[in-house]
Protein backbone atom coordinates (compact mmCIF):
# COMPACT_ATOMS: atom_id res chain seq x y z
CA UNK A 1 0.00 0.00 0.00
CA UNK A 2 1.29 3.45 -0.71
CA UNK A 3 1.32 5.97 1.99
CA UNK A 4 -1.18 8.61 0.99
CA UNK A 5 -0.72 11.89 2.76
CA UNK A 6 -3.96 14.19 3.49
CA UNK A 7 -3.83 17.62 2.92
CA UNK A 8 -6.41 20.75 3.18
CA UNK A 9 -7.01 23.39 0.78
CA UNK A 10 -4.37 26.15 2.53
CA UNK A 11 -1.97 27.40 -0.07
CA UNK A 12 0.92 25.73 1.78
CA UNK A 13 -1.04 22.33 1.66
CA UNK A 14 -2.12 23.00 -2.49
CA UNK A 15 1.78 23.27 -3.13
CA UNK A 16 2.74 20.32 -1.86
CA UNK A 17 -0.21 18.49 -3.63
CA UNK A 18 0.84 20.15 -7.22
CA UNK A 19 4.15 19.19 -6.28
CA UNK A 20 3.62 15.71 -5.74
CA UNK A 21 1.25 15.55 -9.19
CA UNK A 22 4.33 16.89 -10.91
CA UNK A 23 6.84 14.33 -10.11
CA UNK A 24 4.46 11.63 -11.02
CA UNK A 25 2.37 10.94 -8.62
CA UNK A 26 -1.19 10.75 -7.92
CA UNK A 27 -3.34 13.50 -6.50
CA UNK A 28 -7.63 13.64 -5.01
CA UNK A 29 -8.67 16.91 -5.26
CA UNK A 30 -12.53 18.44 -4.35
CA UNK A 31 -14.54 19.90 -7.95
CA UNK A 32 -17.85 21.06 -7.67
CA UNK A 33 -19.24 17.86 -9.15
CA UNK A 34 -17.29 15.29 -7.73
CA UNK A 35 -13.97 14.47 -6.34
CA UNK A 36 -11.28 13.62 -9.08
CA UNK A 37 -8.36 11.27 -9.02
CA UNK A 38 -5.47 13.63 -10.97
CA UNK A 39 -2.36 13.07 -12.83
CA UNK A 40 0.19 14.30 -14.95
CA UNK A 41 -2.20 13.61 -18.82
CA UNK A 42 0.93 14.07 -20.05
CA UNK A 43 3.17 11.45 -18.86
CA UNK A 44 2.17 8.19 -19.62
CA UNK A 45 3.85 6.13 -16.40
CA UNK A 46 1.48 8.41 -14.02
CA UNK A 47 -1.62 7.95 -16.35
CA UNK A 48 -1.50 4.12 -15.30
CA UNK A 49 -1.34 5.29 -12.06
CA UNK A 50 -5.30 6.35 -12.18
CA UNK A 51 -6.38 2.99 -13.85
CA UNK A 52 -4.35 0.40 -11.41
CA UNK A 53 -5.67 3.36 -8.56
CA UNK A 54 -9.63 2.65 -9.76
CA UNK A 55 -8.98 -1.03 -10.98
CA UNK A 56 -10.97 1.02 -14.16
CA UNK A 57 -10.85 -0.32 -18.25
CA UNK A 58 -8.30 0.87 -20.08
CA UNK A 59 -10.53 1.55 -23.15
CA UNK A 60 -12.72 4.40 -20.72
CA UNK A 61 -10.84 7.49 -21.87
CA UNK A 62 -10.25 10.00 -18.66
CA UNK A 63 -10.84 13.64 -18.49
CA UNK A 64 -8.20 16.82 -18.70
CA UNK A 65 -8.61 19.50 -16.39
CA UNK A 66 -6.82 22.97 -17.11
CA UNK A 67 -7.10 25.81 -14.54
CA UNK A 68 -7.54 28.59 -17.65
CA UNK A 69 -9.31 28.74 -21.28
CA UNK A 70 -6.35 30.52 -22.65
CA UNK A 71 -4.23 27.56 -22.30
CA UNK A 72 -7.06 25.05 -24.44
CA UNK A 73 -4.47 25.73 -27.64
CA UNK A 74 -1.82 23.90 -25.70
CA UNK A 75 -3.80 20.44 -25.55
CA UNK A 76 -6.13 20.71 -28.56
CA UNK A 77 -5.63 21.09 -32.63
CA UNK A 78 -8.83 22.94 -32.40
CA UNK A 79 -11.37 25.15 -30.37
CA UNK A 80 -14.48 24.98 -32.70
CA UNK A 81 -16.69 27.56 -32.84
CA UNK A 82 -19.15 25.59 -30.85
CA UNK A 83 -16.44 25.04 -27.84
CA UNK A 84 -15.60 29.06 -27.97
CA UNK A 85 -19.66 29.87 -27.21
CA UNK A 86 -20.15 27.11 -25.09
CA UNK A 87 -16.28 27.96 -23.19
CA UNK A 88 -17.51 31.40 -22.90
CA UNK A 89 -21.03 30.91 -21.36
CA UNK A 90 -20.33 27.65 -19.16
CA UNK A 91 -16.29 27.97 -18.04
CA UNK A 92 -15.91 27.33 -15.47
CA UNK A 93 -18.07 24.79 -14.41
CA UNK A 94 -19.62 21.25 -14.33
CA UNK A 95 -19.01 20.98 -18.32
CA UNK A 96 -16.32 19.05 -20.56
CA UNK A 97 -15.83 19.46 -24.04
CA UNK A 98 -14.62 16.73 -26.46
CA UNK A 99 -11.59 17.97 -28.87
CA UNK A 100 -9.23 16.35 -31.01
CA UNK A 101 -6.18 15.88 -28.83
CA UNK A 102 -2.73 17.12 -29.53
CA UNK A 103 0.40 14.42 -29.14
CA UNK A 104 1.26 16.01 -25.67
CA UNK A 105 -1.88 14.09 -24.35
CA UNK A 106 -1.02 10.54 -22.99
CA UNK A 107 -2.89 8.26 -25.84
CA UNK A 108 -3.88 6.61 -22.36
CA UNK A 109 -5.71 9.51 -21.14
CA UNK A 110 -7.81 9.45 -24.79
CA UNK A 111 -8.10 5.81 -24.24
CA UNK A 112 -6.41 5.15 -27.97
CA UNK A 113 -9.16 8.17 -29.57
CA UNK A 114 -7.88 11.27 -31.78
CA UNK A 115 -9.63 13.14 -28.91
CA UNK A 116 -10.12 14.24 -25.80
CA UNK A 117 -12.35 15.98 -23.36
CA UNK A 118 -11.44 19.19 -21.44
CA UNK A 119 -13.15 20.52 -18.40
CA UNK A 120 -11.97 23.75 -16.22
CA UNK A 121 -13.79 22.97 -13.00
CA UNK A 122 -15.82 25.95 -10.91
CA UNK A 123 -14.62 25.07 -7.82
CA UNK A 124 -12.06 27.95 -7.00
CA UNK A 125 -9.54 24.91 -4.74
CA UNK A 126 -9.78 22.60 -7.62
CA UNK A 127 -8.77 25.80 -10.32
CA UNK A 128 -5.56 26.91 -8.02
CA UNK A 129 -4.41 23.04 -7.98
CA UNK A 130 -4.24 23.09 -11.71
CA UNK A 131 -2.69 26.48 -11.22
CA UNK A 132 0.22 25.46 -9.46
CA UNK A 133 0.54 22.01 -11.08
CA UNK A 134 0.54 23.59 -14.70
CA UNK A 135 0.03 20.78 -16.28
CA UNK A 136 -3.04 19.24 -18.18
CA UNK A 137 -4.43 16.86 -15.25
CA UNK A 138 -6.17 13.71 -15.96
CA UNK A 139 -8.88 13.10 -13.75
CA UNK A 140 -11.73 10.69 -13.50
CA UNK A 141 -13.72 10.68 -10.41
CA UNK A 142 -12.00 9.11 -6.96
CA UNK A 143 -13.77 5.96 -6.63
CA UNK A 144 -13.19 2.36 -7.34
CA UNK A 145 -14.36 1.70 -10.58
CA UNK A 146 -18.14 1.09 -10.95
CA UNK A 147 -18.78 2.44 -7.66
CA UNK A 148 -20.85 5.89 -6.58
CA UNK A 149 -19.02 8.68 -6.90
CA UNK A 150 -17.26 10.65 -3.98
CA UNK A 151 -18.71 13.43 -3.31
CA UNK A 152 -17.27 14.54 0.35
CA UNK A 153 -13.52 13.74 1.08
CA UNK A 154 -14.71 11.20 2.97
CA UNK A 155 -16.10 9.15 0.31
CA UNK A 156 -12.64 9.20 -1.10
CA UNK A 157 -10.39 8.48 1.55
CA UNK A 158 -12.86 5.34 2.24
CA UNK A 159 -11.90 4.60 -1.49
CA UNK A 160 -8.23 5.49 -1.83
CA UNK A 161 -6.29 5.47 1.19
CA UNK A 162 -3.16 3.45 0.41
CA UNK A 163 -3.62 3.65 -2.93
CA UNK A 164 -2.93 7.41 -4.40
CA UNK A 165 -0.09 9.57 -3.02
CA UNK A 166 -2.51 12.52 -1.74
CA UNK A 167 -6.07 13.78 -0.97
CA UNK A 168 -6.73 17.16 -1.03
CA UNK A 169 -9.85 17.49 1.81
CA UNK A 170 -12.35 19.92 0.87
CA UNK A 171 -15.98 20.79 0.97
CA UNK A 172 -18.78 18.91 0.14
CA UNK A 173 -19.42 18.73 -3.96
CA UNK A 174 -22.14 21.01 -4.64
CA UNK A 175 -23.76 20.04 -7.93
CA UNK A 176 -23.12 16.12 -6.83
CA UNK A 177 -22.72 14.58 -10.52
CA UNK A 178 -19.96 14.59 -13.07
CA UNK A 179 -19.95 16.72 -15.68
CA UNK A 180 -22.09 17.21 -18.07
CA UNK A 181 -19.69 15.77 -21.40
CA UNK A 182 -20.21 17.25 -25.01
CA UNK A 183 -18.78 16.07 -28.09
CA UNK A 184 -17.73 19.62 -29.83
CA UNK A 185 -16.22 18.44 -32.64
CA UNK A 186 -18.71 18.87 -35.23
CA UNK A 187 -21.39 21.57 -36.32
CA UNK A 188 -24.04 20.66 -33.90
CA UNK A 189 -22.97 19.89 -30.19
CA UNK A 190 -23.81 15.84 -28.84
CA UNK A 191 -24.10 15.46 -25.24
CA UNK A 192 -22.13 11.95 -24.52
CA UNK A 193 -23.39 12.45 -20.57
CA UNK A 194 -25.69 14.39 -19.25
CA UNK A 195 -24.42 16.53 -15.90
CA UNK A 196 -25.21 19.91 -14.34
CA UNK A 197 -25.43 22.13 -17.50
CA UNK A 198 -28.49 20.58 -19.29
CA UNK A 199 -29.44 20.27 -23.14
CA UNK A 200 -31.86 23.14 -22.37
CA UNK A 201 -28.87 25.26 -21.54
CA UNK A 202 -26.26 24.13 -24.67
CA UNK A 203 -29.92 24.79 -26.79
CA UNK A 204 -30.00 28.16 -25.82
CA UNK A 205 -25.97 28.69 -26.54
CA UNK A 206 -25.55 26.75 -29.91
CA UNK A 207 -29.19 26.51 -31.14
CA UNK A 208 -29.42 22.98 -31.22
CA UNK A 209 -27.84 20.20 -29.51
CA UNK A 210 -28.20 16.39 -29.74
CA UNK A 211 -28.36 13.57 -26.91
CA UNK A 212 -26.72 10.36 -27.28
CA UNK A 213 -28.19 7.44 -27.40
CA UNK A 214 -25.75 6.63 -24.56
CA UNK A 215 -27.42 9.10 -22.18
CA UNK A 216 -30.63 6.82 -22.17
CA UNK A 217 -28.91 3.82 -20.44
CA UNK A 218 -27.99 2.05 -23.81
CA UNK A 219 -24.66 0.54 -23.75
CA UNK A 220 -21.98 1.65 -25.92
CA UNK A 221 -20.38 -1.36 -27.61
CA UNK A 222 -17.88 0.47 -29.65
CA UNK A 223 -14.86 2.17 -28.09
CA UNK A 224 -16.23 5.15 -25.94
CA UNK A 225 -16.23 8.59 -26.20
CA UNK A 226 -16.71 9.57 -22.24
CA UNK A 227 -16.66 8.15 -19.30
CA UNK A 228 -19.90 6.88 -18.43
CA UNK A 229 -21.08 5.63 -21.48
CA UNK A 230 -19.88 1.27 -21.60
CA UNK A 231 -19.89 0.09 -18.36
CA UNK A 232 -21.81 -0.59 -15.59
CA UNK A 233 -21.35 2.54 -13.09
CA UNK A 234 -22.17 4.35 -10.16
CA UNK A 235 -23.58 0.99 -8.30
CA UNK A 236 -23.03 0.72 -4.55
CA UNK A 237 -22.83 -2.89 -3.19
CA UNK A 238 -26.85 -2.97 -2.68
CA UNK A 239 -29.04 -3.85 -5.51
CA UNK A 240 -30.80 -1.38 -6.71
CA UNK A 241 -34.82 -0.92 -8.16
CA UNK A 242 -35.65 1.73 -10.26
CA UNK A 243 -39.11 3.08 -9.89
CA UNK A 244 -40.54 5.36 -12.30
CA UNK A 245 -44.59 6.18 -13.01
CA UNK A 246 -46.66 9.12 -14.59
CA UNK A 247 -47.98 10.03 -11.50
CA UNK A 248 -47.22 10.28 -7.74
CA UNK A 249 -49.80 7.52 -6.85
CA UNK A 250 -48.41 5.26 -9.58
CA UNK A 251 -44.88 5.74 -8.23
CA UNK A 252 -46.04 5.11 -4.49
CA UNK A 253 -48.17 2.07 -5.49
CA UNK A 254 -45.14 0.54 -7.42
CA UNK A 255 -42.81 0.99 -4.29
CA UNK A 256 -45.11 -0.42 -2.25
CA UNK A 257 -45.52 -3.21 -4.01
CA UNK A 258 -41.58 -3.95 -4.11
CA UNK A 259 -40.95 -3.28 -0.68
CA UNK A 260 -43.65 -5.77 0.87
CA UNK A 261 -42.28 -8.36 -1.20
CA UNK A 262 -38.97 -7.71 -0.36
CA UNK A 263 -37.00 -10.60 2.23
CA UNK A 264 -34.14 -8.47 2.36
CA UNK A 265 -32.71 -5.38 4.68
CA UNK A 266 -34.38 -2.44 2.11
CA UNK A 267 -34.70 0.97 1.84
CA UNK A 268 -36.55 3.52 -0.02
CA UNK A 269 -35.04 6.75 -1.56
CA UNK A 270 -37.80 8.62 -2.21
CA UNK A 271 -38.59 12.66 -2.13
CA UNK A 272 -40.24 15.15 0.00
CA UNK A 273 -43.37 14.52 -1.65
CA UNK A 274 -43.91 10.52 -1.34
CA UNK A 275 -41.87 10.33 2.05
CA UNK A 276 -45.19 10.67 4.13
CA UNK A 277 -46.20 7.48 2.29
CA UNK A 278 -43.57 5.63 4.02
CA UNK A 279 -43.28 5.84 7.40
CA UNK A 280 -43.83 2.07 8.21
CA UNK A 281 -40.54 1.44 6.36
CA UNK A 282 -36.45 2.76 6.42
CA UNK A 283 -36.27 5.76 4.03
CA UNK A 284 -33.92 8.10 2.85
CA UNK A 285 -35.18 11.31 1.62
CA UNK A 286 -33.28 12.71 -1.67
CA UNK A 287 -34.92 16.10 -1.90
CA UNK A 288 -37.91 17.61 -4.05
CA UNK A 289 -38.67 16.26 -7.18
CA UNK A 290 -39.58 20.27 -8.67
CA UNK A 291 -35.76 20.59 -7.81
CA UNK A 292 -34.06 17.84 -9.60
CA UNK A 293 -30.66 19.88 -8.17
CA UNK A 294 -31.49 18.36 -4.94
CA UNK A 295 -31.56 14.68 -6.16
CA UNK A 296 -28.37 15.25 -8.10
CA UNK A 297 -26.80 16.43 -5.05
CA UNK A 298 -27.54 13.63 -2.68
CA UNK A 299 -27.74 10.36 -4.66
CA UNK A 300 -24.30 9.41 -4.80
CA UNK A 301 -23.96 10.15 -1.30
CA UNK A 302 -26.92 8.12 -0.20
CA UNK A 303 -25.77 5.22 -1.85
CA UNK A 304 -22.39 5.11 0.17
CA UNK A 305 -24.74 5.73 3.27
CA UNK A 306 -26.80 2.65 2.44
CA UNK A 307 -23.55 0.66 2.26
CA UNK A 308 -21.98 1.84 5.45
CA UNK A 309 -26.01 1.13 7.00
CA UNK A 310 -25.89 -2.22 5.54
CA UNK A 311 -28.15 -2.45 3.50
CA UNK A 312 -29.01 -4.98 0.96
CA UNK A 313 -31.85 -3.41 -1.45
CA UNK A 314 -32.21 -0.07 -2.30
CA UNK A 315 -35.56 1.25 -4.06
CA UNK A 316 -34.86 4.34 -5.56
CA UNK A 317 -37.59 6.88 -6.37
CA UNK A 318 -37.82 8.02 -10.16
CA UNK A 319 -37.89 11.72 -11.19
CA UNK A 320 -38.48 13.35 -14.68
CA UNK A 321 -35.93 13.69 -17.16
CA UNK A 322 -35.67 16.94 -16.83
CA UNK A 323 -32.73 19.88 -16.48
CA UNK A 324 -30.53 18.22 -14.53
CA UNK A 325 -32.97 15.46 -13.96
CA UNK A 326 -31.52 13.83 -17.36
CA UNK A 327 -28.62 13.06 -15.26
CA UNK A 328 -29.87 12.03 -12.32
CA UNK A 329 -31.75 9.47 -14.07
CA UNK A 330 -28.76 8.43 -16.36
CA UNK A 331 -27.16 7.53 -12.99
CA UNK A 332 -29.90 5.49 -11.41
CA UNK A 333 -30.23 3.70 -14.58
CA UNK A 334 -26.42 2.76 -14.74
CA UNK A 335 -26.53 1.98 -11.12
CA UNK A 336 -29.63 -0.35 -11.59
CA UNK A 337 -28.18 -2.34 -14.81
CA UNK A 338 -27.45 -5.76 -13.81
Amino acid sequence: MKETKLLGTTIDDLIVAANILKNGGTVIFPTETVYGLGANAKDDEAVKKIFIAKGRPSDNPLIVHIDDFRKIDNYVEEVTDIAKKLAARCWPGPMTLVLKKKKCISDIVSAGLDTVGIRIPQSTEAREFLRLCDLPVAAPSANISGKPSPTTSKHAIDDMMGRVDAIICGKPCEVGVESTVIDATGDVPIILRPGGITPNMVKAVCGDVIIDKGVDGVEVTDKPKSPGMKYKHYAPSAEVILIDGNTIQEIVEKIEAKIKTSKEKTIILCSEETSDYFKDFDTMCLGSRNKPETFAKNLFYAFRECDIKGYDKIILEGIEKEGIGLAVMNRATRAAHK
